[in-house]
């Protein structure tokens, strides 16, 4: 897949911290149209039929590359990180074996707790 390719982004748009990520990350992405944003809270038909349930994607960050695969979690930082060269060495260092399952152990807690203080988990 080309760096080029499109990628569709599901993520939580009700989130705050969220929605600052994904602008802080479109500041950075040198080609407006290789991402497209979509809010996994009203994209549930779309996110059923690759197998996820808004509830799974609101836990953990899910992007579709180009040829229709689902990539998750860290997989998921990782392939949108790459878009941009100055996060390219931070997707590098993310998807090590000794950071990647800590990193992603931490992450899913973190989501979890904003969830529940929020009322949506």
């Amino acid at each position: 897949m080309s760096e080029d390719s499109p990628l569709k982004v599901y993520y939580d748009a009700a989130c705050p911290i969220c929605r600052r990520e994904r602008h802080r990350y479109e500041r950075l992405v040198r080609h407006a149209g290789s991402v497209a944003w979509l809010d996994a809270n009203t994209h549930e038909a779309v996110l059923n039929a690759h197998g996820v349930t808004v509830e799974e994607a609101l836990l953990s960050l899910h992007v579709e590359d180009a040829e229709g695969s689902l990539h998750r979690g860290m997989d998921a930082y990782i392939l949108l990180m790459r878009r941009v060269p100055r996060l390219r060495p931070l997707a590098v260092l993310i998807g090590l074996p000794v950071i990647k399952p800590v990193l992603t152990w931490w992450y899913d807690r973190w989501v979890r707790r904003r969830l529940a203080r929020q009322g949506r988990l």
